[in-house]
Order: structure tokens, then sequence, then C-alpha cells
């Protein structure tokens, strides 16, 4: 009797597995019906927005539908990926962030979702570079005599970032703690205003990605002392890396997943991921990356897993960075 109470079970279980599959199956051969939203968490013109817009115009090619960017700002990047987590898990909203899903964990006490058990994971798209940039008329000449000129004058200069918690903020934390200087840093509500503020002179350094400054360095408006890559990049071929220029192994790389809700069907993910592979492969998309500094991620960065994994190395790697600074945001 226990044997075919066991035996009735496991065919249950079957059939409801089985109903599951061909339910998704079902709504992934429709898929998508309609328009999909793309929400980013920054402002428009914005690194991020850049290479979500250029993405989303490859990606409607393979979907036949249009993917629309959104974009919702606000609480450092934590307002977007917090309404893509409460979101229909349908397929038709999806949300692009970057380095900013690793680090909020850190640096919020109170955070509306957790990067981990709150999505569906699809993929990472690209990886871009951050640059070093004097306002025109530093001083310094290169990063040699900048490390010499900062130590010298730390409490005269200002180093802009785009926010709390910005990429660029925590590049310009670990220039002062490879330094062991303290300078007076300088918040702005973005990369935008953060950027004018070094063209204007406002400022003296900023950290910034190459998808913002890559024009601005060719023209000789900004004082450019280096990229933070292992190694040099296509875009600047002429400028050092940082860890050449004398910061040994300094590193940070701007890069981007895209997520969808939790519970989202797995077929849709699937479908969604092959159409994102494809407009990685896209010439148009492709060479825009490289116009911007910006590298497509490797095959195996392009999955669900290899998002997934990426994202726990990387909590990983910045949660002590933000603690030991004391970085916090409300």
């Amino acid at each position: 009797m226990r044997h075919h109470r066991r035996l009735i079970g496991f065919i249950t279980l079957t059939a409801s597995m089985g109903m599951v599959l061909g339910a998704s199956s079902a709504i992934a051969q429709t898929y998508p019906a309609k328009p999909i939203s793309l929400i980013v968490p920054f402002a428009a013109g914005g690194p991020t927005d850049i290479v979500a817009r250029t993405l989303a115009a490859a990606m409607s090619k393979p979907l036949g539908q249009t993917v629309l960017v959104e974009n919702k700002l606000g609480a450092g990047g934590t307002l977007a990926a917090s309404y893509v987590a409460k979101a229909a898990p349908d397929g038709y909203t999806f949300l692009i962030h970057h380095n900013g899903m690793s680090t909020a964990p850190a640096l919020y006490r109170k955070l509306a979702f957790n990067p981990l058990t709150d999505f569906e994971y699809v993929g990472q798209v690209v990886d871009v570079p951050m640059t070093l940039l004097g306002r025109k008329d530093l001083p310094a000449k290169n990063l040699q005599e900048l490390m010499a000129y900062v130590k010298t004058n730390a409490s005269k200069i200002n180093l802009a970032n785009a926010g709390l918690g910005a990429v660029s903020h925590l590049c310009g934390m670990l220039f002062q703690k490879a330094l062991g200087a303290d300078v007076t840093t300088v918040p702005f509500s973005g990369t935008a205003p953060a950027l004018n503020a070094l063209l204007g002179g406002q400022v003296d350094l900023l950290c910034d990605q190459t998808t913002q400054t890559t024009q601005h360095i060719k023209a000789g408006t900004v004082k450019l002392f280096g990229v933070t890559t292992k190694e040099r990049i296509r875009a600047l071929p002429d400028a050092p890396t940082l860890s050449e220029g004398g910061l040994k192994d300094f590193e940070v790389i701007v890069w981007h997943g895209v997520y969808a809700p939790k519970g989202t069907p797995i077929a849709v993910v699937e479908k969604f991921n092959a159409a994102l592979r494809t407009a990685l492969k896209d010439p148009t998309f492709a060479n825009r990356m490289i116009d911007l500094g910006a590298e497509i991620v490797p095959d195996a960065k392009q999955t669900p897993e290899g998002l997934r994994s990426w994202l726990q190395s990387e909590i990983q790697k910045w949660g002590p960075v933000i603690r030991s600074a004391g970085v916090y945001a409300d």
C-alpha cells in the first residue's frame, strides 16, 4: 500500500511538472506578443542609458517586438531594481543594471529587494572601463606626477563622483586608499553633472566611464591619467593603464547585466537570452560599443549562470571595501 501511494505521488508530481513545462513552452511560442520594457536606473544620456538604448535597438530585431527603454531614477539605482523585482513576471519587464546590484547590499541598511533571490538572471552585456581624469589645467602631466601632487595637496583637491555608491565613487575610494591620502569628495546627482563640473574647472579629478569620457579625452578638454583595466583598450590605445603608471593591480570595470522578476517563465528567459546573445553579435551594436570603449563580454558571461556567478563574486568583493570605509545610505 505504501509503495502504491508513493507511486501515485510520483505520477502526480511528474504530471504537474509536465503541465508547468508545457505551459511555459506554450507561452514562449507566442512570446513576445507586445512591446517589452527595459528599465534603466539612471538618467537618459548617461553611460548605462547609452548601453541600454543601443542594446534595445539590437534586441528588437530577433524578438520581433520593440524593446522600450524606461528611465526610473532614484536611490542610487535601487528604485528601479525594486520596481522590477515587484513587477509581474510575464516577460515584459526587464532591468539593466551595473555594479550597483552588487554594492547595494552593503550600502543600504534597508533594501527593498535581494539581488540574489528576487530576480531571474538573463546574462551580462558589456564591460566598460573607467578613466581617471583631471581638469585640463591641472599641474600634473602623468599619473606619477598626479600621485605626488595629491599627496602634497590632498586638503586642496576636490574629487567628483556621480553620487553615493556610484562606480565613480567606488573608483575614487580605491584611488585614495591606494595613495593613502584623503581628498575632498564632491558627490553630484549623476555622471553628466560631475563631468560638466570637471570640464568647467570646478573640481580637480573624476573617475568616469569611457562611454562618457572618450570624446572629451580625444578632444583634449580633459587630462587623462590612465584607464582602470588590466590591459590597454582599443578606444584609447595610447592611454596607459593605472597599473602601468604605478598603481599596481588597480582595476575597476563597470559591468552590465540584464534581470527579470523572479518567477518569469524559464522558457521566456531563455528566449530573451537568445535575443540578447544575438544582439551582442550584431555589427552595429558591436561597433558602437568599440567606439565607446566598451567590451562585449565572453560567451560564458552572456548566460544566466554567468551573470549569477559574477554577481555573487562582486558582492563578496565590494562588501568589505564599502563596510571598511563606513559608507552607508539610509
